[in-house]
């Protein structure tokens, strides 16, 4: 696999025409503070959630190609993080920046990535994470 096709996997998964219908990008596209709240029952995660859900897994793949220390991530936590911590536009627009971000970073490190021998988890990690926003994406329509 070149990596031209990965960046494009992940592109087509997160923001660019894509055949199976919306992305992840596009599925959260329109979607008020309000909505991106609602819980459809009470242990169940919101499109808030999973939003920055995508957005960790991003930088958790980034981070493993580029074998950053841990830490670096736009909020504390891990895998979940729960919201709304406060109801307003400008806050559902920060965490949305915060998936855009993540997104930017990893197609930028896949686009530069260097094969690299014993080291085939990275394509499959890769494939995986633009998998990942599709389910989401299905998950949030």
């Amino acid at each position: 696999m070149t990596n031209e096709f990965l960046v494009t996997l992940l592109d087509e998964a997160f923001d660019k025409r894509s055949w199976h219908g919306p992305n992840l990008r596009g599925a959260i596209r329109g979607v008020t503070p309000e909505q991106a709240a609602w819980r459809p029952r009470p242990d169940a995660h919101n499109i808030w959630e999973l939003t920055l859900h995508a957005a960790y897994w991003k930088y958790v793949v980034w981070r493993r190609i580029t074998r950053a220390k841990r830490g670096k991530f736009a909020l504390p936590g891990s895998n979940f993080f729960k919201r709304p911590v406060e109801l307003s536009e400008l806050a559902w627009k920060k965490d949305i920046e915060i998936l855009v971000a993540a997104h930017r970073d990893l197609r930028e490190t896949v686009a530069k990535l260097v094969p690299q021998a014993g080291r085939p988890a990275l394509l499959h990690m890769i494939r995986g994470a633009a998998s990942h926003d599709v389910y989401h994406a299905g998950q949030i329509r």
